[in-house]
């Protein structure tokens, strides 16, 4: 199994979309940026936390597959937001977060901010370690599920090989892609939890 840290997903990048030579970490810039300027980049997600989540939870579209993901220019804009360093007044999409949802999720950031969750992508070495001590090395025999989402320009594995280590890791792996963009849970609720059952159905689990 190929060891779960940036250069991983960075060697797995679709270069017909980003080319090497303009956006050598891709899609995955931003996870770059927090290696290079954590403190900076956790910084500028806290000084507005709501106008942050309510920026970064957006619905997908299909006009954007195939195109370059705005998470592919964070370094060469100097953080998310460029000189502003900080979000820009928005309002929550309405078709993911009803009023007190969206409260409650800004609420749950009071206490520590975004520094405990952005800390995941500086968390390569221990990850490493973490995984080289799996059984079996990492390979999972147990059923397994992935739902795609059709217009996600992170992690979608349509047409390019982000997927090939899950394929190679899982023995029994099924694969379902619903139209949605990255918060697919949230944007697909009915059809996400419908897959859930059709595939537990299916392996009479």
């Amino acid at each position: 199994m190929s060891p779960p840290r940036l250069e991983t997903l960075v060697s797995l990048v679709d270069r017909d979309i980003y080319p090497a030579e303009e956006y050598p970490d891709g899609q995955w810039d931003y996870a770059r940026y927090y290696n290079t300027h954590f403190d900076q980049a956790v910084a500028d997600l806290d000084t507005d936390k709501a106008a942050y989540l309510a920026s970064a939870y957006r619905s997908g579209s299909p006009a954007s597959v195939g195109t370059v993901s705005p998470m592919a220019k964070v370094t060469r804009n100097g953080g998310r937001f460029g000189a502003a360093h900080r979000a820009p007044p928005t309002r929550p999409d309405a078709a993911l977060w009803p009023v007190a949802d969206f409260e409650a999720l800004v609420k749950s950031f009071d206490t520590h901010g975004f520094h405990p969750p952005c800390s995941w992508y500086v968390n390569d070495k221990a990850n490493i370690a973490y995984a080289r001590e799996a059984p079996d090395e990492g390979r999972l025999s147990m059923p397994v599920l992935f739902v795609n989402g059709d217009y996600d320009q992170i992690c979608s594995i349509l047409g390019n090989r982000q997927g090939d280590p899950m394929r190679a890791a899982c023995g029994d792996l099924s694969f379902v892609s619903l139209p949605s963009g990255h918060w697919l849970p949230l944007e697909r609720k009915a059809g996400h939890i419908q897959a859930i059952r059709d595939w537990l159905d299916r392996k009479n689990l």
